[in-house]
């Protein structure tokens, strides 16, 4: 009864019509190296296991390998109604204390990644791409070497020149889905970017909203020298922290939906 009435009434929270959108999520480890590429990397499997608790499929449009272990840069979709009303709640920086599986002294180390979430913007939503604004280039994906190594060049990054904004896939073996793909990210980030831009005229009429930035953590992983999650947002805080590495974390999300409902 308590989840089927948390979920009617997250549902009836997220009434904006790019609410009902599926999403598009891409992950950065921060300074750190292997560190911070790691935990990206765990952070990309418990929001794919979150995805696939909710049903939801997912696709993965870019993923960058780490030098030793880890991720340097992943983006993906998750297909679903609603994935985007969901997945919003996790913009922002989140942080990692363990003992590090990579130090020989067993120290302890602090880790950061940053959630990005972008509404993946169907036809009837015009938002507008000049092709002069682009600079198109291809480059062979990355792969696992020998004889799995990929030797023509199907990646595909392009750079939208007015904004800087940089979108990349090579998860597909086609050049041209490549460029679908990544026009889709590009369209996704450009429609993102014009919401932000509606918000900051309105600041100071309905007053100031935090930023998101690397020294703005939303949310605490702590494996030592105690075990605890801890949204700094809301104050939320769970204990058994494998569940929530595992995927399980609508608590997190629900919580901080219904708080900026009340603001």
């Amino acid at each position: 009864m308590r989840k089927t009435i948390d979920y009617i009434e997250v549902r009836l929270i997220l009434t904006e019509e790019i609410d009902k959108k599926n999403a598009i999520v891409t992950i950065h480890p921060g300074a750190g190296g292997t560190e911070s590429q790691d935990w990206a990397q765990m952070l990309l499997r418990m929001y794919l296991r979150w995805a696939d608790r909710k049903g939801y499929k997912t696709e993965m449009m870019d993923l960058q390998a780490g030098d030793e272990a880890g991720i340097k840069d992943a983006t993906f979709s998750i297909i679903g109604d609603y994935a985007y009303g969901y997945m919003k709640a996790e913009v922002g920086v989140h942080r990692l204390v363990r003992i590090s599986p990579f130090d020989a002294n067993k120290r302890r180390h602090t880790s950061f990644a940053a959630v990005l979430v972008y509404p993946e913007i169907d036809d009837d939503i015009a938002v507008k791409i000049n092709e002069d604004d682009l600079k198109v280039e291809t480059f062979r994906a990355s792969g696992a070497g020998g004889q799995h190594v990929n030797k023509v060049s199907s990646a595909v990054r392009i750079t939208h020149i007015p904004t800087g904004i940089v979108v990349s896939s090579q998860s597909e073996r086609s050049q041209l889905r490549n460029k679908i793909t990544a026009m889709r990210i590009l369209k996704a980030k450009l429609y993102d970017l014009q919401l932000r831009e509606k918000e900051r005229k309105l600041e100071s009429l309905v007053g100031n909203k935090k930023d998101i930035s690397w020294g703005n953590q939303i949310r605490s992983y702590i494996l030592q020298p105690y075990r605890l999650v801890k949204d700094h947002r809301t104050g939320m805080e769970v204990g058994n922290v494998e569940a929530v590495l595992d995927g399980d974390i609508d608590i997190f999300i629900n919580v901080y939906l219904r708080l900026i409902r009340k603001s």
